[in-house]
C-alpha cells in the first residue's frame, strides 16, 4: 500500500461549464487503480477504477464507441 496522494487534473479539453470529471493518473504505478471525482465537488465521493478497465474505456472513447 502507498501513501502517495492523488494528484489530481482536469483534461485540457474541458471547459469551464462545470460539467468535468478529475483523474488522478498518479496511483496507476504504485496502486494499479485511477480514481475519479467530480470536479465541482472535490471534497465529495472517489470512484476507483482498475487501470486496465480505465484505460479499456479510454480507448473505446477515442474508438468512438460511445458516439451518438
Amino acid at each position: 500500500m502507498t501513501t502517495e496522494s492523488p494528484r489530481w487534473f482536469k483534461s485540457s479539453y474541458s471547459a469551464n461549464g462545470g460539467q468535468c470529471i478529475e483523474v488522478a493518473a498518479n496511483l496507476v504505478a504504485s496502486c494499479g487503480v485511477v480514481p475519479v471525482r467530480d470536479s465541482k465537488a472535490p471534497k465529495g465521493p472517489v470512484l476507483s477504477f482498475p487501470s486496465t478497465s480505465f484505460s479499456a474505456f479510454i480507448a473505446d472513447i477515442k474508438a468512438g464507441s460511445f458516439s451518438s
